[in-house]
């Protein structure tokens, strides 16, 4: 059997490894992304974040498209959280000034279809119903991939780089690393979808609810006018409730968040198609030592998941994809070396995903005053803001903190450390405005918005960009490759 012959095969078509092969492919390169699964397909993880939309969303190409969906606007949340009796709510124009004030609550099915298409129109050789059987390694180093196409027919394809994006589920990352659970994070979910649930008033209806009750917490995602996603975050002490069955659970937790009770007082749980069953999510939150190896990375899920509760699921799957691009790319040129690329690649994956996860040891502590989180997000994200506006940079996926665990162990049982930070040419812009604020310069979230609205012009918008990490790399001016820095 002879292998077809690519340059980067992606193994996933969900967000990450759609990102990841389309910004590969729009700078010249052969990429193949085999998925397992025909589009469009269920998937939990429905609330994005203003930097996915502002940001990557626009890079891609498909703004436009992702606005003629006419998915539903989200400008904040709504919370009962903490100590205080009075719920309290963020809005994402604190710190973000339109038009970037906004992100969407979406159908995944459709959201994930966007992109996998838009990969095809691309340049990607996307070939859905493919599953991924083996990774192909040879003296240390990946060299491509089998895999058996719907019919049952076995295949074979080489590349110089392979893209695991595969997701949670993924067993491919037992060759790259171990894959380390947290010792703090340690819940389950029990989630289904209704319709004709109550809205708050507008502009508002469009938010998330995030609720906290004696056993967890719930989330409340408006998805449209008519259909809602509900799910009850637990920990694993309280798992026993299930034995009850799903749906005598689900209406028991209910009864304990007299909020959703309310909101739900005049839905009727869907029961058909695709949003037509009870799930069950656990062990939520996992990092993996390592991210990379000769020839291999991991992306989005694959390498690292944290707790759902402030919707950083679609963001860190994208902002990975972004990264892998990037040192693919670079790589690819023949500008730098592998390994200095795939070092920055973890490195800045890694800062991403412990902002989240610092930031949320201490948002669980359920005692505090609202102020608490957000002088907490102020010292997570290094911020000079005023704390509610720190606190709303961080959950829009705007923060700039550089801490590192440089040991991956140290994920498990991670506790806060007081005052510690802890090709062709570029995409034309969408017609998104100036929308880069002096509350982003400097973050990397900056770094996204600029190159989505001004390409190569970012030169003279944007200060001169310094290294995250000492001696590590910057983005290159329009935004795919890396390079070193000139300051």
């Amino acid at each position: 059997m002879q292998p077809e012959r690519f340059d980067v095969v992606v193994i996933g078509g969900g967000p990450a490894g759609s990102t990841a092969a389309t910004l590969s492919a729009m700078q010249g390169h052969k990429v193949l992304l085999l998925d397992r699964v025909q589009h469009p397909r269920y998937s939990i993880g429905e609330s994005l974040l203003p930097s996915t939309i502002h940001g990557i969303v626009p890079m891609l190409g498909v703004a436009d498209e992702v606005k003629r969906a006419n998915f539903q606007k989200k400008f904040g949340g709504y919370c009962k959280w903490g100590a205080s009796p009075d719920p309290w709510t963020f809005h994402f124009a604190r710190a973000l000034t339109d038009p970037t004030g906004y992100a969407y609550q979406v159908e995944r099915s459709r959201f994930d279809a966007i992109l996998i298409n838009n990969a095809a129109r691309k340049g990607v050789d996307v070939r859905q119903q493919h599953a991924v059987s083996e990774i192909i390694e040879e003296r240390g180093r990946v060299t491509g991939v089998r895999f058996t196409d719907g019919s049952g027919k076995e295949g074979r394809a080489t590349s110089r780089v392979v893209v695991d994006c595969s997701g949670h589920t993924t067993r491919f990352h037992e060759q790259v690393g171990e894959r380390v659970f947290s010792k703090f994070f340690q819940n389950m979910a029990l989630f289904a979808y209704y319709e004709g649930a109550k809205r708050m008033p507008p502009p508002s209806d469009g938010n998330i609810l995030i609720i906290a009750f004696d056993m967890g917490w719930f989330w409340f995602i408006p998805l449209s006018p008519k259909l809602t996603s509900v799910g009850a975050v637990i920990g694993k002490e309280h798992a026993g409730i299930l034995k009850k069955g799903n749906d005598v659970a689900m209406r028991e937790l209910i009864e304990r968040a007299p909020i959703i009770k309310d909101h739900l007082s005049t839905a009727k749980r869907v029961e058909t198609g695709e949003y037509g069953e009870y799930r069950v999510r656990r062990d939520w939150s996992y990092m993996n030592t390592k991210f990379w190896k000769p020839g291999m990375m991991l992306c989005g899920d694959a390498a690292c998941f944290i707790d759902p509760i402030i919707s950083t699921g679609v963001h860190l799957a994208t902002y990975s994809g972004l990264q892998a691009a990037r040192s693919i790319n670079t790589v690819l040129r023949g500008d730098l070396e592998e390994e200095e690329c795939f070092i920055e690649y973890e490195r800045r994956y890694r800062r991403e995903y412990n902002n989240f996860h610092d930031f949320l040891v201490g948002f669980y502590d359920w005692n505090k005053h609202e102020s608490s989180y957000f002088w907490h997000a102020r010292r997570i994200v290094s911020s000079d803001d005023e704390a509610k506006t720190a606190f709303v940079r961080l959950v829009a996926g705007a923060n700039n903190d550089e801490q590192l665990y440089e040991n991956p162990q140290e994920f498990a049982g991670a506790a806060i450390s007081p005052g510690a930070p802890t090709g062709t040419a570029p995409p034309k812009p969408h017609g998104e405005g100036d929308g880069v604020t002096q509350h982003l310069l400097g973050s990397e979230a900056a770094q996204m918005l600029a190159q989505a609205s001004f390409g190569r012009e970012r030169e003279r918008r944007v200060a001169v960009e310094k290294p995250l990490f000492e001696g590590g790399l910057v983005p290159s001016l329009d935004g795919f490759h890396w390079r070193r820095s000139a300051s």
